[in-house]
């Protein structure tokens, strides 16, 4: 595995502070970083958060508890399910978080070691009617492994000091923690987990520093790579029209609105949700006009700094974000499954953490990025300009982009329980990119006939947008099946293939369905469009922590048997079959993934 050992560091320190120049964080620091230490674009990082063994099983209507298993709560009983699921002692399994939704309970939980919680030993467990339906878990066999001592042999400061030379970032005054942390040779490490971030090279990091050598082991990426006057979300970009719309917050999600923070009214882009902005969380757009009035125009034939097009796409990310909140709250992204809010209203989970949107961010050109945190921090979102024009394009008013950036916070909170540590393999992270630009799909249908989709063709300007292919039904225009993710170079490569697969499963059930132009605003309809995102925000609550895609498949698959009594079963397996992914998909080591096209007996004629 790779690490970087913080006695290199300290031998580097010393012959800098006999310069006398040394400063923590200076790029002009003569501090060597070795090769396989280095972060960043152009570099080869330490390990990523190393994803143990995850096993995950699906239990149709469900297994039935015993009885002496049945406490007082939600977290009695599932950490009496886990410990007898697993063999466990008392002590051993630690609940972190869970909720009662619509149709079923989610718990998740931790294994732990002389008090110790584990960074990745990790399980899940959904319950409906009081049975066991679901059940994930990478937790490890202690008693076979060799497990570190749980008292610390070096300090904080020093690993705080290893990861920001590492990560060349500075702490972020999160607060740090001692954890155990499951290495790929099955050594169980003692570590701190410590926050990194460095806003020039958009790094957010989780690093886990081992607590006896000072050897950095791994780390977490938090960032995912992505009345108004507005471009409507239904509509991709500016080139499709902006209109001024008005009072379009879903006070169900929003209680106070969009610009309410406890008892403050803000008249500016900003809110109990989000705050968009340039440069500074100060520098917001203020009302045009009295009682929350924001009628600014995006002139495209100026650049995107121009007279007021800054204040029009500070208005159209405010208006995006705010959107896609109210959607997602609706079909279960809410207080208590970790959202995203200053105030929760005593709903549950932890507050303090409305979206900061960085609006026309200057660090960098031609992307964007969400970086999300676990519940009760931030998430932050930059949105930069886009160079492939003259004049330069702004993705503030490319909606497809901005919804994409979102639906990071969306996967990465609801994956695992608001830990956000759980897509981070190249196969768990392409879903991530699949989701994302499947619920830019999503907003953007406007009828019974699903039409081929792509993301950003504003901001490349280019016909096909950011993708290979269109999303499409038709394989001669998309051919992207399982097998294709022995070819995919990166996440972004794999997030086509899970994200065209969805796309087939949205049509197939919009077709069957019908189609609810109410969707947005009222998910008790029974139409496909609505089907597909409770599925979808379902599948997520109740996937295992670091998923396969024959994971998230099983997890959808439980979702629809939960919710609609598994109407919809054949109409899935069909449909994942159709692109490869059917029972007998495979993962082998020496030929990779294997497209399966078997789905149980009774759909063969479905």
């Amino acid at each position: 595995m790779a690490s970087c050992s913080i006695l290199f560091l300290f031998a580097h320190l010393s012959a800098s502070l006999v310069l006398g120049h040394f400063i923590p964080g200076d790029k002009q620091s003569p501090v060597a970083i070795p090769p396989s230490c280095k972060f960043g674009p152009d570099a080869s990082p330490v390990a990523d958060l190393y994803e143990p063994l995850t096993r995950f099983e699906t239990y149709g209507e469900g297994l039935d508890v015993p009885s002496s298993f049945i406490g007082d709560s939600l977290h009695t009983t599932a950490v009496a399910i886990v410990q007898d699921k697993l063999g466990l002692p008392d002590g051993q399994v630690i609940y972190t978080s869970g909720y009662s939704a619509e149709t079923a309970d989610y718990a998740y939980l931790k294994q732990s070691y002389n008090g110790v919680p584990f960074v990745n030993a990790v399980a899940n467990l959904v319950l409906k009617s009081g049975k066991v339906v679901s059940f994930g878990s990478s937790f490890v066999d202690s008693t076979q492994a060799t497990v570190a001592s749980s008292y610390p042999s070096i300090k904080v400061n020093h690993a705080i000091r290893a990861a920001e030379h590492v990560y060349q970032g500075v702490y972020n005054q999160h607060p740090t923690k001692l954890e155990y942390y499951v290495q790929k040779d099955g050594l169980i490490a003692l570590v701190y987990t410590v926050q990194i971030q460095n806003d020039d090279t958009d790094t957010w990091v989780e690093a886990y520093v081992d607590a006896h050598s000072g050897a950095v082991l791994g780390s977490t990426n938090f960032i995912a790579e992505a009345g108004y006057r507005v471009v409507p979300l239904e509509r991709q970009s500016i080139l499709d029209g902006s209109v001024f719309v008005k009072d379009p917050q879903d006070t169900d999600a929003s209680p106070q609105g969009w610009h309410q923070e406890y008892d403050n009214i803000i008249n500016e882009t900003a809110g109990n949700n989000v705050v968009a902005f340039i440069k500074i969380p100060s520098e917001t757009s203020k009302a045009s006009e009295p009682d929350l009035v924001f009628q600014y125009l995006y002139d495209t034939l100026k650049d995107p700094e121009e007279d007021t097009n800054p204040d029009a796409a500070r208005t159209n990310a405010f208006y995006v974000i705010n959107s896609v909140h109210d959607i997602a709250y609706r079909y279960g992204f809410t207080e208590k499954s970790f959202n995203f809010q200053t105030n929760n209203f005593g709903k549950g989970g932890k507050e303090g953490d409305r979206v900061l949107m960085m609006v026309q961010n200057d660090e960098k050109y031609n992307n964007a990025v969400f970086g999300t945190p676990p519940d009760g921090q931030s998430g932050i979102c930059k949105m930069f300009i886009w160079t492939k024009s003259d004049p330069y394009r702004d993705g503030d008013l490319d909606n497809s982009v901005i919804v994409h950036e979102m639906t990071h916070g969306i996967t990465n909170r609801m994956t695992g329980g608001g830990t956000a540590k759980c897509l981070q393999s190249i196969e768990s992270k392409g879903m991530g990119e699949g989701w994302s630009d499947i619920l830019a799909d999503w907003t953007e249908q406007t009828s019974a006939f699903t039409q081929d989709f792509t993301v950003g063709r504003y901001v490349t300007t280019k016909a096909g947008g950011t993708r290979e292919y269109p999303y499409s039904v038709d394989p001669e225009v998309n051919p992207l099946k399982y097998s294709n993710l022995n070819k995919a170079t990166g996440q972004h490569a794999a997030g086509q293939i899970w994200a065209n697969i969805l796309h087939n499963i949205y049509a197939a059930l919009v077709k069957k369905h019908g189609y609810s132009t109410t969707a947005r605003t009222n998910p008790n309809g029974k139409e496909g469009n609505v089907v597909f995102l409770h599925l979808l925000i379902d599948g997520l609550a109740g996937q295992p922590c670091y998923p396969k895609f024959a994971d998230a498949r099983d997890a959808w698959i439980q979702a629809d048997e939960n919710r609609y009594d598994g109407e919809n079963k054949c109409l899935l397996w069909n449909k994942f079959a159709s692109r490869g992914l059917g029972m007998d998909a495979k993962y082998d080591e020496k030929s990779g993934y294997i497209d399966g096209y078997d789905v149980p007996s009774d759909c063969k004629d479905a």
